[in-house]
């Protein structure tokens, strides 16, 4: 099982900004947690202005925003990221979720 806390003792190599009750992040962490791929959340401030972290490493303070090490990913947009994770971590096939 997926820990998106990061705080099993591994350190995830995804970590994944997002907001609370966001349904373009959850549609996020539901497909990391379906693939059981361990990750590190980090929520931001809702005010867009404020997420000056998210601009930090990425250039952007749009969320969803994933940071993949082990492969030199930083990608934000939800649909982008979901296929993503569809090729890298699941088989490949891409199935419709509806937000």
């Amino acid at each position: 099982m997926a820990d998106p806390t990061g705080s099993d003792g591994d350190d995830p190599t995804l970590t994944l900004y997002r907001l609370h009750g966001c349904p373009y992040c959850e549609r996020v962490a539901r497909r990391l947690e379906r693939y059981d791929v361990s990750y590190r959340s980090r929520f931001v401030a809702g005010e867009h202005s404020r997420r000056d972290a998210v601009k930090r490493v990425a250039g952007t303070r749009s969320v969803p925003l994933l940071i993949d090490r082990d492969r030199g990913v930083t990608m934000p947009e939800s649909g982008q990221i979901v296929e993503y994770l569809d090729r890298t971590y699941g088989t490949g096939a891409v199935d419709e979720e509806g937000i």
